[in-house]
């Protein structure tokens, strides 16, 4: 019987929790819609009218050869190679961006702009994925562990010293909220802007989809051939994702955790609550984890 009703009390909450699932992406996915629509076609109409005033200006050019010019650029830029003064970066494949590109792997961010073409290579990603992407979450978790040892033991130390708790909390966790804002968010923005030619707007979008592992592609960091990064570029860029991932699932978590709550708070706000016959006091269902 107490299963029937605890079945019976799970049903709602998984159906109201699918029908907002459901709702929410169809909503951005209209706002998406209605954002990027109207810009595609015009791009479309533009380009191809680019395109008949190249064919129009070389006359030399046909279709065929439009196409295979359009071939060699999107193998070049596969490889890394600008055909902007035959510049290249030595390809993508250079040590310091396959050590990124490892990076990207193992946290599955997977930017898509350069990938193993080769039999072997493509047969290593498999297992190289298989056995790093288990040990990056361990590495990660333990990481983000670390980071909220510091915070906890930052609020135990202040709360001695003046008895506020929640006050303290609250302070610690927006300290620790606003420093991973401009410790992973503000400086590589500006750093992004200075040796990628991003938009602040670029740099901020290109971090928070780098760091929630969103990873589409369409800005990537290191891997432009007509720049020139200095040494030390691929090796910040490896330890910003890497603590950048830890911090950011740990906001992400927190945003979990308040919904959950908010969760918890309305099962408990919905549920019906049957009164005693014998006390005439009301009987409270059992609460059940979440």
């Amino acid at each position: 019987m107490a299963c029937h009703a605890l079945s019976l009390f799970h049903i709602p909450s998984i159906l109201i929790l699918g029908v907002l699932y459901m709702a929410y992406v169809l909503i951005g996915g209209v706002i998406f819609w209605k954002l990027e629509g109207g810009l595609v076609r015009q791009d479309i109409a533009r380009l191809l009218e680019k395109k008949n005033q190249l064919l129009n200006t070389y006359s030399c050019l046909n279709q065929e050869g439009l196409d295979a010019l359009a071939q060699v650029i999107q193998d070049s830029s596969k490889v890394g190679l600008s055909l902007k003064g035959n510049q290249t970066m030595d390809s993508f494949w250079k040590f310091t961006s396959s050590a990124v590109f490892a990076a990207t792997v193992v946290t599955t961010i997977g930017y898509g702009n350069m990938s193993p073409s080769t039999m072997a290579g493509q047969i290593f990603c498999v297992f190289f994925a298989l056995f790093g992407i288990p040990l990056n979450m361990v590495v990660l978790n333990r990481v983000g562990k670390y980071m909220l040892a510091i915070e906890r033991n930052a609020c135990d130390f202040i709360q001695k010293k003046t008895n506020h708790r929640k006050l303290t909390r609250f302070m610690v966790h927006l300290l620790s909220y606003v420093s991973g804002v401009a410790l992973f968010f503000v400086m590589p923005m500006m750093v992004f802007k200075q040796h990628e030619g991003w938009t602040y707007s670029q740099a901020i979008y290109y971090c928070f989809i780098s760091l929630s592992t969103i990873g589409f592609g369409d800005y990537v960091a290191d891997s432009n051939p007509e720049q020139s990064y200095p040494d030390w570029y691929s090796v910040l860029m490896a330890s910003w994702i890497f603590f950048g991932l830890a911090w950011l699932a740990l906001v992400i978590n927190h945003t979990i955790d308040i919904l959950e709550r908010v969760n918890i708070y309305l099962k408990h706000w919905w549920s019906p609550k049957e009164p005693d016959t014998e006390s005439g006091e009301e009987i409270k269902d059992p609460p059940v984890d979440v």
